[in-house]
């Protein structure tokens, strides 16, 4: 089942397959599927991360959930991303952290989750 069907009740847009998708395009897909479809990436930086032995990319990731049911499924996202298994081509996540939760409550509940995650490359 694709990330689009599975949301399609929801009326969420993820981005349409294409040919060749960069590790970043997949982990944003990856994370929307975890944040149930309720959540919208406003803000992905990623760079170039390296050790002696290992080589990849560090990636700080901002979803804003906005609505009650967006609010409850980013909780439910807070709480299953440190250990979440991410099934990403050539790529391993070596590391996922949640680094900053704000929650506001007018003009509708809101919340603000900001991550951080490191992708080595798998091979």
């Amino acid at each position: 089942m694709s990330a689009e069907t599975m949301f399609a009740e929801k009326r969420v847009e993820l981005s349409p397959r294409r040919a060749r998708r960069g590790p970043g395009e997949r982990l944003r897909t990856a994370l929307l599927v975890l944040a149930e479809g309720y959540g919208e990436v406003t803000h992905h930086q990623e760079r170039g991360w390296a050790s002696i032995t290992f080589s990849g990319t560090r990636h700080a990731v901002q979803l804003v959930f906005a609505g009650d049911a967006a609010v409850e499924a980013g909780e439910n996202f807070v709480a299953a991303l440190p250990d979440h298994e991410f099934t990403l081509y050539g790529q391993l996540v070596a590391d996922a952290a949640i680094t900053s939760v704000e929650h506001s409550q007018l003009p509708e509940p809101r919340m603000l989750v900001e991550c951080e995650l490191l992708l080595l490359l798998d091979g």
